[in-house]
């Protein structure tokens, strides 16, 4: 299921050259060309008609087209004008498509809601890999109706997302995104998957929303774990005391959640930070 006629090299370079696009470098992106790659993807975000789906920069649409063969709607977010036309004929085949042109990490999310008919509550994407690890965290934060994320990212970026506690990548950003969903799902996929290769390994990995806590506590729990990781050689202790909390209240509250003072950040499982972050909240309101 779920494959893509654009998902080859002929069909790919086709495309570019009808549209001018051949002789760009191909617009400093990498096309995905192969269509066993995008079955898989699709195998992972198991779609229905029922699903409005978000994708962060499709390119020229090659996995754009295999998400509207099992989506309700699709609204694409792209930044390259130069893909405006290619992009625009993909809306005038497809009713169910629309395209937003633009900085993904600047669209808002009413805007997207206007574009899909509806909130979006899948996001599939081969996300562009400089912003994203940003994007992930940000639409999980900003658009609460998403309930799973499938993304194409650098397999560093995939290491970090998927890392437990202990873990040499497992940082503030693991221990952030851990507050709002978990992983599902994981697979790697070679440079040869692309055209051009590019000069990294890269991973698909599954996000479904699984919140530790309220909407509402994010923010706080959140600054806590950055304070937390703000020097990660330093005892917790010593670095959230560093980054501006009391060492009186910090004391308290390692006391009253049996959290160890001279630990270390990557040793605490996101579900600690929680504690601790409530427990300095309740000591700072009496």
């Amino acid at each position: 299921m779920g494959g893509s006629p654009l998902a080859n090299p002929g069909a790919t370079r086709a495309l570019l050259e009808a549209y001018g696009l051949a002789t760009k470098h191909s617009l400093g992106q990498n096309f995905l060309v192969n269509n066993h790659v995008i079955e898989k993807i699709m195998d992972l975000a198991e779609l229905g008609r029922e699903d409005r789906v978000l994708e962060v920069g499709p390119g020229i649409g090659t996995l754009t087209l295999a998400l509207l063969a099992d989506a309700g709607h699709v609204v694409s977010v792209e930044m390259d004008r130069e893909l405006e036309p290619v992009l625009s004929a993909h809306a005038a085949a497809h009713p169910s498509f629309s395209f937003i042109m633009g900085d993904a990490l600047r669209v808002t999310p009413e805007e997207i809601s206007e574009a899909v008919g509806g909130e979006p509550d899948v996001l599939v994407a081969n996300l562009p890999y400089n912003v994203a690890a940003t994007v992930i965290l940000r639409y999980l934060q900003e658009v609460p109706s998403l309930r799973r994320l499938v993304v194409m990212v650098q397999a560093e970026v995939a290491d970090r997302i998927c890392a437990g506690p202990g873990n040499r990548t497992y940082g503030a950003y693991t221990a952030k995104l851990a507050l709002l969903a978990r992983v599902t799902g994981r697979f790697e996929v070679g440079p040869g998957n692309f055209m051009p290769p590019p000069h990294v390994d890269s991973a698909v990995v599954r996000i479904d929303r699984a919140p530790l806590v309220d909407v509402a506590r994010v923010a706080e729990v959140s600054a806590v774990i950055d304070a937390a990781f703000a020097q990660r050689r330093k005892t917790i202790r010593n670095s959230m005391s560093a980054s501006g909390f009391s060492r009186d209240a910090l004391d308290a509250a390692f006391a009253e959640t049996g959290i160890q003072p001279t630990c270390r950040a990557e040793t605490l499982a996101p579900a600690d930070f929680v504690r601790l972050a409530g427990a300095l909240s309740e000591i700072a309101s009496n």
